[in-house]
C-alpha cells in the first residue's frame, strides 16, 4: 500500500490489512434513494414491494421489521396523496439506510390538498390521538399515526416545507437482538436473532 494511500484512509498497511481481514471492522456508506410519485394510490403498491424488498436486502432489519416498515411507509404515502398533495401532483419519498445503524424514511406532500396541515397540527393531532387510543376506540381510520407510525419507530418528526407541504421523518435503529439478521454458513440460511 502507497504512502497516499496509507495517508487517505488514516491507517498503516497492518492496520487496513486487518480492517479488510474483518468485514465487521468496514464502515459501508450510507444509501440514499429518492422516489418522486404521482398521487395515485395505483403506484403505492409498488412502494410497499420496494420498501419490503430494500429492508430486506440494504438494511440488516429482519423480515418482521420489514413487513413493519412496508405498512409505515404505506401509511405515510397514503395520508400523502389522501390529505397533503392535490391530484396531479406528487409526493416525495426519501430512504436512507445505514446498514446496521438505522433506517430513516422521509415522506414528503406539495400542500395542495384540501385538507392541508402545518407541522404543528399534525403533532397536536398525533398526541390527541394518542391520548384517544387508551380509552376510545377510533374504528378503521385514523389508527395510523398513533399505532403503526409512532409505536414502529424510534423518531418521528414532523417539518414544514416552503411552498405550503408537509415531511414526516421517521427513524429505527438497529439495536435490539430480535431486530437484527444473521447469515450462518451458508448463504441459503438465514438466522433470525
Amino acid at each position: 500500500m502507497d504512502t497516499a494511500i496509507t495517508t487517505q484512509l488514516e491507517q498503516t498497511p497492518q492496520q487496513a490489512q486487518a480492517t479488510l481481514a474483518n468485514p465487521a471492522l468496514i464502515i459501508e456508506k450510507p444509501i440514499e434513494i429518492v422516489i418522486i410519485l404521482p398521487t395515485q394510490a395505483y403506484f403505492i403498491s409498488g412502494i410497499r414491494d420496494f420498501t419490503l424488498h430494500m429492508t430486506q436486502n440494504l438494511t440488516g432489519f429482519s423480515e418482521k421489521w420489514a413487513f413493519r416498515f412496508q405498512a409505515i411507509v404505506d401509511e405515510l404515502c397514503n395520508n400523502a396523496i389522501e390529505h397533503g398533495s392535490a391530484p396531479g401532483k406528487d409526493i416525495k419519498i426519501k430512504f436512507l439506510s445505514e446498514k446496521g445503524i438505522s433506517l430513516a424514511v422521509s415522506v414528503e406532500d406539495t400542500g395542495t390538498s384540501k385538507e392541508k396541515m402545518t407541522a404543528a397540527q399534525l403533532t397536536e393531532l398525533l398526541k390527541t390521538r394518542k391520548q384517544m387510543m387508551t380509552g376510545q376506540y377510533l374504528g378503521f381510520r385514523g389508527r395510523g399515526l398513533p399505532k403503526i407510525i409512532a409505536e414502529w419507530t424510534d423518531e418521528l418528526v414532523f417539518e414544514d416545507v416552503d411552498g405550503g407541504g408537509i415531511r414526516v421523518k421517521i427513524k429505527k435503529y438497529l439495536r435490539k437482538e430480535e431486530d437484527t439478521v444473521s447469515s450462518v454458513g451458508t448463504t441459503n440460511h438465514i438466522v433470525l436473532k
